[in-house]
């Protein structure tokens, strides 16, 4: 059983420990996000659930470590890590990227007959069977950066310092390598209730496209539209807590 003291795997970051919590939340960031970004879900999450932030290779405590550009890989190698971590019920929350990366590590579990996640919560993420028509892994890095600040959700100081350019580049790249060149079988589903987020104006992941995720399980699917954009979930910290609270079967916050 994991120690309650804090955490030596650097795949995770586990801002608040709550030992005493009756369920553990995974958190899979977006594409070029780190553990970090969700430092305040962490903390309002707590101490009703314990929470673990993905911390991908190539970013942060992390950068000297080569990215993955593949997210059936990085689904993999953080599937092996998360599996001592299951002595709790858990509950996958992904943005993004991280939707996808969600979704491969439930299928993980359900491949090697583990019980996975009690509930997914795919957020701003394109249904996995959906194809993506965006490039922009094969952009210059100038035209790359360009299109994610353009994204939201990361800080325009990347545009004009070389030193933070070069560092974030690789991960980036790597990042948008993986989820631009990702699409799953139409028939891969799950077996865990799947509930989608998506802002009102994504126009990235828009609410018809979230929607089917409904395609991929089989254990009922709800669909929640809120205020903003993309990045969405950097304004509306509250509300996605209450709706990820509001759902653990029998662990509703007060």
């Amino acid at each position: 059983m994991p120690s309650s003291a804090a955490v030596d795997n650097p795949w995770f970051r586990r801002f608040n420990p709550s030992d005493s919590a009756p369920a553990r939340v995974v958190i899979f960031p977006h594409a070029g996000g780190s553990a970090s970004y969700y430092l305040d879900h962490a903390n309002a999450l707590a101490p009703y659930v314990d929470v673990l932030a993905v911390q991908y290779p190539g970013r942060q405590n992390r950068f000297t470590e080569p990215p993955i550009d593949s997210v059936p890989e990085l689904a993999e190698q953080a599937y092996r890590e998360l599996r001592e971590w299951a002595d709790r019920p858990l509950v996958f929350f992904g943005h993004s990227m991280g939707a996808a990366v969600a979704f491969e590590v439930t299928r993980r579990f359900a491949r090697d007959g583990l019980a996975g996640p009690e509930r997914l919560f795919v957020s701003a993420g394109r249904a996995p069977s959906l194809p993506r028509d965006s490039r922009i892994h094969q952009l210059s890095d100038d035209g790359m950066l360009k299109e994610i600040v353009g994204l939201g959700g990361t800080d325009e100081q990347i545009l004009t310092i070389p030193a933070l350019r070069e560092l974030i580049l690789p991960a980036l790249r790597a990042d948008y390598t993986a989820i631009e060149t990702y699409c799953a079988p139409l028939d891969a589903v799950v077996t865990q209730p799947i509930v989608g987020l998506v802002g009102e104006i994504d126009g990235n992941a828009t609410v018809e496209q979230v929607a089917q995720w409904e395609r991929h399980t089989t254990g009922g699917f709800d669909l929640r539209v809120l205020p903003g954009g993309h990045f969405y979930v950097a304004d509306q910290v509250d509300a996605v807590v209450r709706l990820i609270t509001a759902q653990l079967d029998g662990r509703n916050r007060p």
